[in-house]
């Protein structure tokens, strides 16, 4: 998916106009507008105004990573979990895999 695609998306997921997008980021709805039919590309610095105002990385805004689009506070406890001790990060760990394992037991149960 290209970025044009990606703001447009993200834009509507939000229920924004391209008049909100302009507002929150301090470019024109105009440019806004290019940057989504791909008439224009965004520069470094007002795409990261653009990923800062969706709150979402600049890797997934320019749609270089297949992963889901991580939030700034999943980022940041990402980043807090790394930073732990081992001991208690594996723990988290665990209690995370624990869940997941539940969750997708009663997936398959309901489907």
């Amino acid at each position: 998916m290209k970025i044009g695609e990606i703001i447009s998306n993200l834009r509507k997921d939000r229920k924004w106009s391209q008049t909100d997008l302009a507002e929150k980021t301090g470019i024109s709805q105009v440019m806004v507008g290019k940057y989504e039919r791909g008439d224009a590309a965004p520069s470094i610095d007002v795409a990261k105004n653009i990923a800062d105002s969706f709150e979402v990385t600049l890797d997934y805004l320019v749609g270089d990573t297949t992963s889901i689009s991580f939030d700034k506070k999943t980022l940041k406890r990402l980043e807090d979990l790394q930073a732990m001790d081992e001991g208690r990060r594996n723990t988290l760990f665990d209690l995370m895999d624990t869940y997941i394992r539940d969750s997708k037991t009663r997936q398959a149960y309901d489907s």
